[in-house]
């Protein structure tokens, strides 16, 4: 698809940025263990992970971005291990929550991110797997087997509206997503914006009514894996960039506006 400066222009104007999680102002991730509950500092709280060190979960770098986004710096590869298991719990999660004070649970807002996998350290596509979900998983993204349904694997990644599926397609490796969530707090809705690669953002699936409601700190950017018998815990690795929140008439040019 051609994208024209005057269509990106048009795109970014009057757009404002409510958070910016694109790790453009992070050196490591080692920078997420400044924050902490009494010192909430950077774009993310970090809390739900394994018993290990930052860099076994969440690594930064170039080659983690999206490549058609210019405006991002690096991305970041999360992965899942065999200690990825956080506070007892046997499923295993690494998340990052945003850290800020902006309303990004009020109004009309678009929770944008990128994302990709990889054949090495493939997400197993026998197990469910939570992306970027909200608490009340009003909306989220899904990938595999989804618990309670026929079958034993679904390649799938799929738009998920209050555990209900509205958009999906098969999870293809070296594929970038473009996502953004389109959610109007006020009146209760969420719509799906998509495209893959550098392309710019299409709407494919219209705002349906749910019960949208969010405290502004239970936007989970990551994974949560569901267990599941006689499937072991293999290493899996995913891979966002791009990720931050707006206001106003949506940025549909891949990275969004200038950091």
């Amino acid at each position: 698809m051609k994208i024209t400066l005057l269509s990106v222009l048009a795109t970014v104007a009057n757009a404002a940025v409510l958070w910016d999680g694109r790790f453009n102002d992070m050196t490591s991730a080692s920078d997420l263990n400044k924050w902490s509950w009494g010192n909430q500092v950077g774009p993310y709280q970090y809390y739900i992970h394994g018993s290990g060190t930052v860099d076994k979960y969440v690594t930064l770098g170039a080659d983690f971005k999206n490549p058609a986004d210019k405006v991002s710096k690096q991305g970041a590869k999360f992965t899942l291990d065999s200690t990825a298991f956080w506070n007892g719990q046997n499923m295993r999660r690494i998340e990052l929550i945003p850290q800020t004070k902006a309303a990004i649970n009020g109004g009309k807002v678009f929770y944008h991110f990128s994302m990709m996998r990889k054949d090495t350290n493939a997400p197993s596509k026998n197990r469910e797997h939570q992306i970027c979900f909200f608490e009340s998983h009003f909306v989220e993204m899904k990938y595999g087997w989804i618990s309670g349904e026929q079958g034993t694997d679904n390649p799938n990644l799929q738009f998920m509206v209050s555990q209900n599926s509205k958009w999906k397609t098969e999870w293809k490796p070296e594929v970038w997503h473009n996502v953004a969530f389109e959610i109007d707090f006020g009146s209760g809705t969420v719509g799906f914006w998509h495209s893959e690669g550098g392309d710019a953002l299409t709407q494919v699936v219209a705002p349906v009514k749910t019960s949208t409601s969010s405290n502004g700190q239970d936007w989970h950017l990551g994974v949560l894996e569901l267990p599941r018998s006689g499937y072991s815990d293999g290493i899996e690795d995913f891979f966002f960039s791009g990720v931050y929140v707006e206001s106003g008439p949506i940025t549909t040019a891949i990275g969004g506006p200038a950091a």
